[in-house]
């Protein structure tokens, strides 16, 4: 992966780790995935090997990523999912036709055709977004705290509290802000 690129924010759910992918969407916006070889690349290491990508499937891979975003916020905020946001994903999870194979070492992975590995690819993703959606895994969506994120992430935490998309990077940036202002109303303006 190039350097030239902003890191991946990989968590571990897939669906939600794909939303990632454009971060700061409050703020300056990072899109971590600007080209078809920075999405392989994401593919990659998410598991999700595929040979190449179009602009095209960059396009739809970016819908379906909005799509699970859209839902997955108002999950988050107990309101009704969006209709259209629904639909692309069951589209996507419907249009996927990667099996789930199981390695001698007891863990799953997808094995996804060769003519069409992108769209198997977007498939696992739309599925995994259904299964965090429709309540089906233990942990409860919740919105990054940040202002400038809000993104929608997974808390499989113990108690269900966490407050951030990604500790070391929403969490630490919110965590030096507070420190900097009680650093300023202990010690007073700097002397001028």
């Amino acid at each position: 992966m190039s350097a030239a690129y902003p890191d991946f924010r990989l968590g571990s759910v897939l669906a939600t780790s794909f939303t990632a992918t454009l971060t700061e969407r409050r703020g300056d916006a990072v899109e971590r995935i600007p080209t078809p070889e920075r999405l392989v690349d994401w593919l990659t290491v998410s598991g999700l090997a595929v040979a190449s990508g179009t602009s095209a499937q960059l396009d739809r891979a970016r819908e379906l990523r909005e799509a699970i975003h859209a839902a997955a916020t108002a999950a988050a905020r107990q309101e009704p999912l969006p209709p259209p946001a629904v639909q692309s994903i069951n589209d996507f999870s419907g249009q996927g036709r990667a099996a789930a194979i199981l390695t001698p070492e007891g863990e799953r992975h997808w094995r996804l055709r060769a003519a069409s590995g992108l769209e198997d690819a977007l498939g696992v993703i739309a599925a995994d977004a259904i299964s965090i959606i429709a309540g089906e895994r233990d942990g409860r969506l919740a919105l990054c705290a940040s202002p400038t994120c809000r993104a929608a992430f997974f808390d499989t935490s113990q108690s269900r509290t966490r407050r951030w998309c990604d500790m070391n990077t929403c969490g630490n940036r919110q965590k030096k802000a507070r420190f900097k202002a009680s650093q300023v109303k202990t010690t007073g303006p700097a002397a001028i």
